[in-house]
């Protein structure tokens, strides 16, 4: 009995910690079947943490049971607003994408940094169940009904994301925007205005994925509180090769490399290798600067990267 407990917490940390990953890679991959390369994922999941904490930390008295959920709200505004900064930057003023996407997560530490100091200490009151309790809170079927319900939204939103890219005219015209966006704008296809939109979504995700944090996992603020998930979604993307429903196996696959470490740090999991907590802690990143060397390496062959991807548009070039 108590070995089937074990294996249900375990999958249950797993779900808990892939969510964030999840949800900033899918706001990502939109952004980049557009066209558009954003590495400011960590700095939006952080502006995101510090709106949702502060405003559900504010108004919580007065929301109840929907503070939270308007914390989440307010998280993906705060974030699609930044992600908007960049966009003007790389879009309307042509600047590099890659520096700009950088100072972005510098500038979404610091200012998440600076609103969150009068937050230190506080906490806040988490989401409730959106199953019956009895269903959410058994020793068994909690392993599927015992989620906050951003689990469930992050899930949805990737198959989601799938079909509107897949078997939506909207969807069709985005890719084309990121294949071959000089053809799209010569049939009449507002580039900049669909890029625009993608990288609203994007920081979206992101602020909702950063909310996640704050909100659910430790429902108190602390400092850079994503401790670099925001890469690991960036790394993910290209991991899954820009296809949605390789991308969710990918994020579990993450998600259950850091639950092995939490595990490895509490000495919980007896078929570990005896080897220090700290290469567990490491194997994420270890594994998304492999996927990065890997598909640098394979750079000049066949890709599956959008054909436009980080590169300006400019009409009639």
């Amino acid at each position: 009995m108590s070995g089937i407990q074990g294996l249900i917490d375990f999958i249950v940390t797993v779900v808990g910690i892939t969510t964030p990953i999840l949800l900033a890679a899918t706001g990502e991959l939109v952004v980049e079947k557009s066209g558009v390369l954003n590495l400011g994922v960590e700095g939006m999941m952080l502006i995101g943490a510090v709106t949702g904490f502060g405003v559900t930390l504010t108004y919580g008295p007065e929301l109840g049971e929907a503070a939270p959920w308007v914390g989440v709200l307010a998280a993906m505004a705060a974030a699609a607003l930044s992600s908007q900064l960049f966009a003007f930057l790389v879009l309307t003023l042509g600047s590099n994408q890659v520096a700009t996407g950088l100072a972005l997560t510098i500038f979404g530490i610091g200012l998440s940094s600076l609103i969150g100091a009068g937050f230190v200490g506080m906490t806040v009151p988490g989401f409730y169940s959106v199953f019956p309790e009895h269903l959410a809170t058994d020793p068994f079927w909690r392993v599927v009904f015992g989620h906050s319900p951003l689990v469930y939204v992050a899930i949805a939103l990737v198959f989601v994301v799938g079909w509107f890219l897949d078997r939506t005219r909207a969807g069709l015209v985005l890719r084309a925007c990121g294949e071959n966006d000089l053809s799209a704008h010569s049939i009449g296809y507002p580039v900049i205005r669909i890029r625009y939109a993608a990288i609203a979504f994007g920081g979206a995700l992101a602020g909702m994925a950063g909310s996640y944090f704050s909100l659910v996992i430790t429902p108190m603020w602390a400092e850079q509180m994503t401790a670099g998930r925001g890469w690991i979604a960036l790394a993910l993307v290209v991991f899954a090769s820009w296809r949605p429903r390789r991308m969710l196996a990918g994020a579990y696959f993450f998600g259950l490399l850091m639950t092995i470490e939490l595990y490895a740090k509490a000495d919980s999991l007896s078929f570990l290798p005896a080897l220090p907590s700290q290469f567990w802690a490491s194997m994420p990143y270890l594994m998304a600067i492999v996927v990065l060397a890997v598909i640098s390496s394979r750079s000049a062959g066949r890709s599956d990267a959008p054909a436009c991807l980080g590169r300006p548009f400019i009409a009639g070039g």
